[in-house]
């Protein structure tokens, strides 16, 4: 064989193994004849499935609040990829790549380590019942058994499956019954063995186009090795620890308030642990969290929400921002307390849950005006 025909094969070789995911994607999907309702209890039981892969989300977070609360706002990310290593619920590592560095999270039971690979810190916290969203929080597999967790079998209705990182999936749509929900439906698409949610994309009222999209790009379902998750900080890392995870769990845990136990219609649910300073009511994709902020975290959030576009700075109940699904409003400072009413509900909800608190303060115990909250040094 000359050399010209042994580069000729390894050529031919090339083409054909950059051909084969183009044909694969172009092969028509196979569906399955299971249920939705099937299908809904299979996602709602994947929590203990175990993986490892490659995930990407696209255009937003769960809640219009990040963990640097007091200095930024983002109503919605851009682009998020993540690497992810699951073993179960309290054993996994997420690794996130963004515009500002690669950062990674580490569970192992009831505490988290975060590494920050640019600011050489390592911090470690406890996992609280509350706290801002984090990139793990929408992963699919994990957003879409959480916004299916407390769905029933008539919110459901069975769509076409898709091939997902290799995967025909069969698909699911949540129709949420709620009237105050600003979330006209979730698809998701899950493992035909397992039900982990392999894509989720959620829509807001009237939309076409989803407001937040989570898929994976690959997967792997074979168990990860506890070395993977593991963490010890590198020698010369900053290493910090911390009460809590953020401003959140932060309020939710040393606040002095008794949020009520029903608002603009919506339950409270009740933590693990008992109740704390923040409220969480409605049911599942239908959110509403009251936050209560002193001035010192309320004035900093305002004027940040003073710049988002399509705020609306007349509203005389407070601050107001809407964007697809997502609802902001920021009350009024009176009495020296502001709430950061936000979630999955129409601006309607939340106009109500604003006068329900400013006509029923929380609770026995509100502090003073001016009462200042001592929060852990950060």
């Amino acid at each position: 064989m000359t050399a010209r025909h042994r580069w000729a094969l390894v050529a031919a070789l090339v083409a054909v193994l950059v051909a084969i995911p183009v044909v694969i994607s172009v092969l028509p999907v196979t569906d399955t004849d299971v249920s939705a309702e099937e299908l809904l209890s299979d996602i709602q039981d994947s929590g203990d499935v175990s993986y490892s892969g490659y995930a990407q989300s696209i255009g937003g977070v769960l809640l219009p609040i990040n963990e640097q609360l007091p200095e930024l706002v983002e109503l919605f990310a851009d682009r998020t990829t993540t690497r992810v290593w699951w073993r179960d619920a309290e054993e996994w590592r997420v690794d996130t790549i963004g515009l500002t560095g690669e950062t990674g999270v580490h569970r192992r039971g009831a505490s988290t380590w975060t590494w920050e690979y640019e600011a050489n810190r390592a911090t470690r916290a406890p996992v609280p019942q509350l706290r801002t969203p984090r990139p793990d929080d929408l992963l699919p597999s994990e957003l879409g058994r959480r916004l299916l967790s407390e769905a029933d079998a008539d919110e459901v209705t069975r769509i076409p499956a898709e091939r997902i990182a290799g995967i025909d999936a069969p698909g699911l749509r949540l129709s949420p019954r709620e009237a105050q929900s600003n979330v006209d439906r979730v698809d998701i698409w899950a493992d035909p063995e397992t039900g982990l949610p392999l894509r989720v994309a959620v829509y807001g009222e009237g939309a076409t186009l989803p407001a937040v999209t989570t898929s994976f790009l690959d997967i792997d379902f074979e168990r990860p090795s506890a070395d993977t998750i593991n963490f010890s900080a590198p020698p010369g890392a900053r290493v910090q620890v911390d009460e809590v995870d953020d401003i959140v769990a932060a309020v939710d845990r040393f606040g002095d308030l008794v949020p009520p136990a029903r608002l603009a219609g919506l339950d409270r649910r009740e933590q693990a642990e008992g109740l704390g300073s923040v409220g969480d009511y409605g049911r599942g994709v239908t959110v509403l969290v009251a936050v209560p902020l002193w001035p010192e975290f309320a004035e900093p959030l305002r004027r940040q929400l003073a710049e988002a576009p399509g705020v609306d700075l007349d509203n005389p109940l407070g601050t107001t921002v809407t964007v697809g699904p997502f609802s902001v409003l920021l009350t009024t400072g009176g009495g020296g307390l502001s709430f950061l009413l936000t979630g999955t509900v129409d601006l309607e909800t939340l106009e109500q849950a604003a006068r329900n608190l400013r006509d029923r303060p929380p609770g026995s115990r509100l502090p003073d005006p001016g009462t200042t909250l001592e929060l852990p040094p950060p």
